[in-house]
C-alpha cells in the first residue's frame, strides 16, 4: 500500500475518533468537562465542518488508490475547522483540556500533507 494512502487513512481514522470522542463526552456529561456549554460549541463546529463526513470521504477515496488532489482538498477543509476548534480549546484550556491531546495528534497528522498554511 502506498505510504500516502496510509497517511490519509490514518488521518481519516483519527478525525472520526475525534468526532466520536466529542460526541461521547458531550452525551456522558462526565466530570472531565467542567463547562458543557463550551463543549457544546466544539460539538457544533465538528458538525458544521462535517468532520465525520470528511473522514468517511477521505477513507473512501484512498481505499484503493492515492488521489492527491482530492485528498489535499479534504485535508484543507478539515484544517479550516480544526484551526477554529484549536484556538477555542486553547483559550478555554481549563474547561476543555481533555481535547488537547487529540487536537495535537490531528494537527501533526495533517502536517504530513504538503499544504501551504
Amino acid at each position: 500500500m502506498n505510504i500516502e494512502m496510509q497517511k490519509a487513512n490514518l488521518l481519516a481514522e483519527n478525525i472520526k475518533g475525534f468526532a466520536d470522542f466529542v460526541q461521547k463526552c458531550y452525551k456522558s456529561k462526565s466530570g472531565l468537562i467542567l463547562n458543557h456549554d463550551k463543549l457544546y460549541q466544539v460539538k457544533l463546529w465538528v458538525e458544521e465542518y462535517k468532520f465525520y463526513q470528511l473522514a468517511e470521504e477521505l477513507a473512501r477515496i484512498n481505499m484503493f488508490e492515492w488521489d492527491e488532489k482530492y485528498t489535499l482538498l479534504l485535508v484543507e477543509r478539515f484544517l479550516k475547522g480544526l484551526r477554529i476548534i484549536d484556538d477555542y480549546v486553547e483559550h478555554y484550556h481549563s474547561d476543555l483540556f481533555i481535547l488537547t491531546a487529540r487536537i495535537h495528534t490531528l494537527r501533526n497528522l495533517s502536517a504530513l500533507f504538503s499544504i501551504t498554511n
